[in-house]
């Protein structure tokens, strides 16, 4: 029986490619948003330092005076009903928010 060879080496893998980030939907004015996401179809962003949160639904932008308020999250249950949003204060109800045009 003949010997077993030595396996050949490894190549070094090559180096991963930096991965693109998706362009922000919100506008750039507003820098970083402190917490965004997204729950059934809708998607937020929440900018303490201008005092506005940013909702998306179906393809359509709304801007919020946040007030006092600082969104942390958001929590929406799967039947259509009206979005509220978490913080350290308790639920936010969208409607308690005022629209900004």
């Amino acid at each position: 029986m003949k010997p077993m060879e030595p396996m050949k080496p490894m190549e070094p893998m090559k180096p991963m490619e930096p991965m693109e980030s998706a362009p922000a939907w919100w506008p750039e004015d507003l820098g970083s948003p402190s917490s965004s996401g997204s729950q059934n179809g809708l998607r937020y962003a929440f900018f303490p330092e201008k005092r506005r949160l940013l909702v998306e639904r179906n393809g359509r932008r709304e801007s919020y005076d946040s007030a006092d308020h600082r969104i942390t999250g958001i929590a929406q249950d799967g039947n259509g009903a009206e979005p509220r949003f978490a913080g350290p204060d308790g639920p936010v109800a969208l409607s308690s928010l005022s629209r900004i045009d």
